[in-house]
């Protein structure tokens, strides 16, 4: 539950304001026809009424009113959502009024498994030398590029990435920070199950890497949690030496519970240089 209303000049008295605006101008784009309403001719002013908002969405023409206006009334996500079909609000638009409302929005569910669009992995392959992939709410790949399977050694035995830091024995050699980094993976891994506490696939995996990686099951029975999204990883690479990356992991918002996870080189390194150099002798063995 939250106020909608605020001192005039403070952030709750703009986003008043601002609640007004949205609501009248969505309501002004819409026609009794729209909704299914029948139409009682012609209007002084475009689009629906408020008491035919407030019949829509079930609520009191009155407290509507009060909502438009900004007045200081309690709001639940529920009337939210009602008053969002009736004005047949996107996403986008649901989310905004929420946000106006003085609610959090609900946080999208998450996609278990989807195709990886054509421009996104046109984008991780472009984005090459410089590694980078994208993550389901899992953690496992759900696409990459091949600059990340030569820098860090991935294979087709590598599916996720939680499990590839603990298990995989060849990025563990590579990753000279491999010590240091283990308890802020564990950690963030551990945050991002919190956002799904009735989805018992997290539990799952954190048991079954617990039972082949002993340093995990030490790190995940301290129960730390971190929301860090950003790590500096440092690669020794046999071919090239040492390649240092500043790694950031953004949410896809068109693909709810997926991550894009960029590594860019650090500055005051070789790194990109060496990248080039080394991507460059790849593409010339696979073109011998």
């Amino acid at each position: 539950m939250s106020s909608v209303n605020g001192p005039e000049g403070t952030s709750h008295g703009l986003r008043r304001d601002e609640l007004r605006d949205f609501l009248r101008t969505r309501r002004a784009r819409l026609t009794p026809r729209d909704v299914g309403m029948p139409d009682a001719g012609r209007r002084r002013t475009p689009g629906l009424r408020r008491e035919e908002v407030a019949v829509l969405a079930g609520v009191g023409v009155s407290w509507y009113t009060w909502l438009e206006q900004g007045r200081d009334i309690k709001v639940s996500g529920d009337v939210l959502d009602a008053i969002a079909r009736a004005l047949r609000l996107d996403e986008a638009e649901r989310q905004h009024l929420y946000l106006l409302a003085g609610l959090n929005p609900p946080q999208a569910e998450a996609k278990d498994s989807v195709e990886i669009s054509p421009e996104l992995q046109r984008v991780l392959d472009a984005w090459s030398p410089r590694p980078a992939y994208v993550r389901d709410r899992y953690w496992n790949f759900a696409a990459i590029n091949q600059a990340a399977q030569i820098v860090f050694g991935y294979d087709v035995h590598d599916h996720n990435c939680v499990v590839t830091f603990f298990t995989n024995e060849r990025y563990r050699a590579r990753d000279t920070r491999w010590a240091e980094a283990a308890s802020k993976v564990a950690g963030r891994f551990r945050a991002d199950a919190a956002r799904y506490p009735d989805d018992p696939e997290f539990g799952r995996i954190a048991a079954d890497l617990s039972a082949v990686s002993p340093e995990f099951a030490e790190i995940w029975a301290r129960h730390e949690v971190t929301a860090d999204t950003t790590a500096v990883k440092t690669i020794d690479h046999p071919d090239v030496g040492e390649l240092a990356f500043e790694a950031l992991a953004m949410p896809l918002e068109a693909i709810p519970g997926h991550h894009l996870v960029l590594h860019n080189p650090k500055p005051g390194t070789e790194t990109q240089e060496r990248l080039e150099r080394l991507m460059s002798r790849v593409r010339l063995v696979q073109a011998s």
